[in-house]
């Protein structure tokens, strides 16, 4: 019902929409954070033609949620990227926009309101579709050369919570680094071939290069986010044992 949390409230159409390719259905559901100065700004950017990006939903700072797309159309929102290998994640994905300044503004908190509502949305659309929880992504998941959202101060233990969702309770960071740039051997292979196993797209060199920095970064912005730096050590380590044990069920 209208006025639940997650519940749609408001209707603004975008026209940037198209059908999903050949019989892709979504298993994929990607959170952004709009990265704009106000809701306005944003909503008005994602309706307009000219600027030929969309998401199905939009949540406010106060929880209220807007539906631009229909989810069975694709909305265009995730771009140039990647998922286990296969691009046009936009065939395969519903979009979440949740409206916060981002990175631009300093990564302002997300509020309890808004949080509960992209929460309950999100479970039921991960409940609709059958959209494992392995599978509820960041934008930054699948473009980390590119993204940072919806960013490391947002909150994934409550999606978790509301059953959609991985959050295997992170370790504290740790000050002795395993593994960094400039390293090679076998280690760095696993490592890559384990960021691989989750979804990234990574080539597997065994050279821990800027591109594996890069998408380990992603990974800690979504998983072990109390220090995103780009370098293994035993929690960020612990925290990708973890989600792949996870998935694996």
């Amino acid at each position: 019902m209208i006025g639940e949390p997650g519940a749609v409230s408001q209707f603004r159409p975008s026209p940037n929409h198209d059908a999903r390719a050949g019989d892709a259905r979504p298993d994929i559901l990607l959170l952004h954070y709009t990265g704009m100065e106000s809701a306005d700004a944003a909503l008005d950017r994602l309706t307009d033609p000219a600027a030929k990006v969309s998401a199905h939903y939009v949540v406010l700072e106060d929880g209220t949620v807007v539906q631009l797309v229909a989810e069975d159309r694709r909305a265009w929102h995730a771009g140039a990227g990647s998922w286990e290998g296969r691009d046009d994640v936009n065939s395969r994905s519903i979009g979440i926009e949740i409206v916060n300044a981002g990175h631009p503004g300093d990564l302002p908190p997300y509020p309890a309101d808004q949080v509960a509502a992209v929460a309950a949305l999100a479970s039921a659309i991960c409940s609709e579709w059958g959209i494992r929880p392995e599978r509820v992504l960041a934008h930054s998941d699948t473009a980390p050369d590119r993204k940072e959202d919806p960013g490391e101060h947002f909150p994934w233990d409550a999606l978790a919570a509301a059953g959609c969702g991985l959050w295997p309770e992170p370790e504290p960071p740790s000050d002795t680094v395993l593994l960094a740039p400039g390293r090679t051997g076998d280690d760095v292979a696993a490592l890559q071939a384990a960021l691989v196993l989750h979804g990234y797209g990574l080539p597997e060199t065994g050279l821990y290069d800027e591109a594996t920095a890069t998408v380990l970064r992603a990974f800690q912005r979504h998983y072990r986010p109390a220090r995103v730096d780009g370098l293994l050590d035993a929690s960020t380590l612990s925290s990708l044992r973890r989600v792949l044990a996870a998935q694996a069920t």
